[in-house]
This record gives C-alpha cells, structure tokens and sequence, in this order.
C-alpha cells in the first residue's frame, strides 16, 4: 500500500552567517627587494603571452625601486611612466626599452619553446 503523503523536507538549519575573511591587499613591490627576485618576476611574467602582465609586473618594479628614480635615470618624466605602465596603455617599445634599462635589466631574445 502506498503512502499518499509528500516525504518531509528537511528543515534548514539556522546558522550565523560568517564575516567574509578581511585580507590585507597584495603589493607585490614589497617583495621585489633584490635583484634575483626581479629578475624570476619579470621572467615569469613574460611567459605569458599577454603583454599587459609584463607591463603590470614591470610597474611593480617600478614602484618597488621608486618612480621618481627611475624617471631620472630613464630620461622618462614620471607621468610618462606612470601613463605608460598604466592598465590598458600600449607603451611604444622604446619607452619599455628606456625603463627596463632603467631598471638594470636586460631582455634577451630566444628561441620560443
């Protein structure tokens, strides 16, 4: 004989509602603090193939050695670097040129994997 009632829904448990984890926000120029540690950055952020990551890791550099340092050795003025390594900005490649010499590192050509 079968049953003609509905089977009972399980009663939802009230629970607190947890506060959402407060995080600290990242700076990754805190970390740049040697020239190995640049060096492993910049390398790992050209691997991949969207130019704006370089340039976003480039701009942590930047920051990292100090943007008004870099416009002095550069020749760049401070808003030029500030615009060219901007979010979304296409920097010409001799101004990526004159800031990562500027920054004392090298880029070197090799063959594609």
């Amino acid at each position: 004989m079968k049953s003609s009632k509905a089977p009972r829904k399980a009663k939802a448990k009230s629970r607190a509602k947890a506060k959402p984890l407060e995080l600290a926000p990242f700076d990754a120029a805190e970390y740049l603090d040697n020239e190995e540690v640049i060096a492993e950055y910049l390398a790992a952020a050209l691997e991949n193939p969207n130019p704006d990551v370089f340039l976003a890791a480039v701009a942590d550099v930047a920051k990292a050695r100090g943007i008004s340092a870099l416009a002095r050795e550069s020749g760049l003025t401070r808003a030029g670097i500030y615009r060219g390594l901007s979010a979304g900005s296409t920097p010409s490649f001799a101004t990526v040129m004159k800031i990562t010499r500027a920054l004392g590192v090298k880029l070197v050509p090799q063959k594609a994997a």
